[in-house]
């Protein structure tokens, strides 16, 4: 199989994209962040003379369970650049709008995001799950009773975050923690620093709010720099 050279990068990437009508007046430029983000990687790691040979995006676009009609919007992997076209149609349709009270079910796409069937190629794999929110995080038990709520979800914080270490095999899926990368642009508020203590995990506490400053070269130089 084509790729399986010491040097040749198999990148899977999970954006989890908060779409409360908080961010409205950020939702156009944290999409248009996720449609570049496929040539300014696959450019950022050609300059450091890594080969990217397969890069596949997801996308979860959250909400509030219990309060919203569609808490949870969620892709398949597009593979890029062949499904470019699909992975547009699907962040054009995100919207900014609904929310409940101020946290959002943001570690419900993050819980989602690792349970997904992220790639086994090559030899250099990277699973990376990129949060875009203005908001603190609901705890798991907030919404565990709403109708739609998804099934399989962790206890709590800690529980997920033992999925993210790799330390509890009850995640049924590919991830890879030591493949793993998590980059959050999100307000200086809980769980978000109570998250610090993961490993492999850099939040962005822009401006104070969350991601209103946006810098995605910085994801992708943090990103790069750190396959």
């Amino acid at each position: 199989m084509a790729g399986q050279g010491t040097g040749e990068y198999f990148v899977d990437i999970v954006m989890c994209i908060d779409a409360t009508g908080s961010m409205s007046p950020i939702i156009d430029e944290v999409k248009a962040n996720a449609l570049s983000i496929y040539e300014r990687f696959v450019e950022g790691m050609e300059e450091t003379d890594r080969n990217v040979e397969q890069l596949r995006i997801k996308v979860i676009a959250f909400r509030d369970y219990g309060c919203d009609a569609e808490p949870m919007k969620e892709s398949k992997f597009f593979k890029l650049p062949e499904e470019n076209d699909a992975l547009q149609a699907f962040v054009n349709g995100i919207t900014a709008s609904g929310g409940g009270d101020g946290p959002e079910n943001a570690l419900e796409a993050i819980a989602l995001a690792l349970k997904s069937d992220w790639t086994t190629g090559g030899s250099n794999r990277r699973h990376i799950v990129l949060v875009f929110s203005d908001a603190p995080a609901l705890a798991f038990s907030a919404r565990s009773g709403a109708a739609s709520y998804p099934a399989g979800m962790p206890a709590d914080i800690a529980a997920l975050g033992a999925w993210w270490e790799g330390t509890d095999q009850s995640l049924s899926s590919t991830y890879q923690a030591s493949k793993g990368r998590l980059v959050a642009f999100v307000p200086n508020a809980e769980p978000w620093t109570e998250m610090q203590a993961w490993n492999r995990y850099w939040p962005s506490f822009t401006g104070g709010k969350g991601c209103e400053d946006t810098d995605m070269q910085a994801v992708i130089d943090l990103v790069v720099g750190s396959c």
